[in-house]
């Protein structure tokens, strides 16, 4: 094994914020406080000015979009097979029923092409997933939301930074969850955050992030809904603080990444790369899905190959509807084709911010080593 192991991602945390953390720590104040009030701030500069509240996770996010907007028990959402359980989940948190659409294959998110035709009279909500940080077309998905008079509480958990049509993603648009987990573009080690339309949306999301409390004076407090314990530290703020000033660094360096893996990637090994967007995606990750039909293993077996290379790989995702869960609920293999042979094919190759050309260069080798080592 040649070098290092490389890792599919890791977190770039620089000294300063790291200062800064400690600084937090010594305060006294470690829980929500300055920092949370700072990097809302921050924030909502991001997104035009929107208000914005940060939460313990993008989970938190999704479910508290979902509430605020009224989605309950008896409606259905529509959201892609092709995410993070989470999404599905917040769906059922609420009472509510997931309904699945199919990917388009070659985007890998929500296709709006199918997506009127799995609308009923329950249907009050959409859950769009910009995988990888590509970004949903926004303008198509807004026209059939507006359409059908539904909400749309954005999953943009992996497209922080990304913008569509020039506008970033979070400043247009209805809910807007994003997460700041400790593999996400910009990072608080846990945390998220949910983009509101007015401040009134926003002291409700305050309400219900920490138990519903409403205070007034000194000693004046009540609950009139029920709410949870989604808060953000200001530990956590402080991380998340340090790094948004390093957003736009992040970017350029990633999408120089992304570039290399197009530049250096074997075509003819068979696998399926990414939509080359450098406009609008963030490249939160790097995924292509394996050519296993040519191949004497099965995806578990590259991932062990590439480990023994030095090169740590990653899933992201099996589909949703093909977890137990969902399957007592009806859903069958078969009932998303495109979802089912992506999820069951697709690895994520290591791209994070601290990589130099040389380590894709490195990937790509393995890979190939992997692949032509493995031909049927």
């Amino acid at each position: 094994m040649a070098g290092a192991f490389l890792p599919f991602t890791r977190p770039t945390i620089d000294e300063e914020t790291i200062a800064g953390v400690a600084e937090v720590l010594r305060s006294g104040w470690i829980t929500s406080g300055p920092q949370v009030r700072a990097f809302e701030a921050a924030l909502s500069g991001h997104c035009g000015g929107r208000p914005v509240r940060v939460l313990n996770s993008g989970t938190a996010a999704l479910e508290l979009g979902l509430r605020i907007a009224g989605v309950g028990p008896d409606d259905e959402v529509i959201t892609s097979p092709l995410t993070w359980v989470a999404t599905a989940n917040v769906v059922l948190a609420v009472g509510a029923r997931p309904v699945f659409v199919d990917v388009d294959p070659a985007t890998r998110n929500l296709d709006l092409a199918q997506l009127e035709a799995a609308i009923t009279p329950s249907t009050t909500a959409i859950i769009p997933v910009d995988l990888a940080g590509l970004p949903v077309d926004r303008d198509r998905l807004y026209a059939i939301a507006e359409r059908h008079d539904l909400r749309v509480i954005e999953d943009a958990a992996q497209s922080f930074g990304a913008n569509w049509r020039g506008r970033p993603i979070g400043a247009a648009g209805d809910l807007v969850a994003f997460s700041f987990h400790a593999n996400k573009n910009v990072t608080t080690a846990e945390g998220g955050a949910l983009v509101l339309a007015d401040e009134t949306q926003a002291r409700m999301a305050e309400k219900l992030r920490l138990q519903g409390v409403t205070r007034s004076g000194e000693d004046g407090m009540d609950v009139d809904v029920l709410g949870y314990k989604f808060n953000l530290t200001d530990v956590a703020a402080r991380i998340g603080l340090g790094q948004l000033a390093r957003l736009a660094e992040f970017t350029e360096k990633r999408r120089a990444l992304a570039r290399r893996y197009f530049e250096r990637f074997d075509p003819d090994l068979g696998c399926g790369l990414p939509v080359p967007d450098f406009a609008q995606s963030n490249w939160h990750m790097f995924q292509v899905t394996l050519p296993l039909e040519r191949l004497a293993f099965g995806r578990g077996e590259f991932i062990a190959r590439m480990r023994a290379e030095g090169i740590g790989v990653g899933v992201h995702y099996p589909a949703v509807h093909l977890f137990s869960l969902y399957r007592v609920m009806g859903w069958r293999a078969g009932d998303f084709p495109h979802a089912e042979a992506i999820g069951a094919s697709i690895v994520t190759l290591p791209l994070f911010p601290a990589m130099e050309a040389h380590d894709v260069d490195r990937v790509c080798a393995a890979v190939a080593k992997v692949i032509e080592g493995g031909l049927a």
